[in-house]
């Protein structure tokens, strides 16, 4: 069954596909990130035809970021990664913002956090969100949850999605159509 939804008020949001998860050589490359490319690029590709706005976030550290933190510390958990003005933290090559495109550089899970996000949405008079990218327990999961919470729709693009282990992917999809939003495959969106 198609899900029909207004370009004028829905965005298309690009999760992160950048160099550092989702090329072989970046310090966080998983396969499934990787795979999640063309089909972001499909997603992409669709929303701009019909006329729907496109976002892209862009996961990217400050060298010093977390120093002095009492707690919170990315590169502890992770290892340093996509750092600001690194070839990691650039958006994959087949995923090129257009002029009329936003793209949120964020420092933390959320792209909501301390961004334009949420302003520019507001301003565009966009309601419906279209989540594709990477992590989908991390990133996807978090940003998808916050525009729950701010009273978007969010509709997560199961095939879509990129992770490090297939159980993420399950687990995410899972909890955000139980708790806050919805997962629908891409043959199922329609942009009418």
């Amino acid at each position: 069954m198609a899900l029909e939804l207004d370009p004028d008020s829905t965005a298309v949001v690009v999760v992160d596909m950048q160099n550092g998860f989702c090329h072989p050589e970046g310090s966080l490359y998983a396969p499934g990130s990787e795979a999640a490319v063309d089909p972001c690029v499909e997603v992409v590709a669709e929303a701009r035809e019909a006329g729907a706005s496109v976002v892209f976030t862009r996961d990217v550290h400050p060298p010093e970021q977390f120093d002095g933190n009492h707690y919170y510390d990315e590169f502890d958990r992770w290892g340093e990664h996509v750092v600001e003005g690194s070839w990691e933290a650039e958006l994959v090559g087949k995923l090129s913002p257009e002029a009329d495109d936003l793209v949120v550089v964020k420092h933390t899970y959320d792209a909501f956090y301390r961004t334009e996000l949420e302003g520019w949405l507001e301003s565009h008079g966009i309601d419906d969100l279209v989540l594709c990218g990477t992590l989908a327990n991390v990133c996807v999961l978090h940003t998808a949850g916050s525009a729950g919470l701010r009273d978007y729709r969010p509709i997560l693009v199961e095939d879509a999605i990129g992770a490090i282990e297939d159980d993420h992917r399950e687990y995410a999809l899972e909890h955000a159509e139980w708790l806050f939003g919805e997962v629908h495959p891409r043959s199922a969106i329609e942009f009418t």
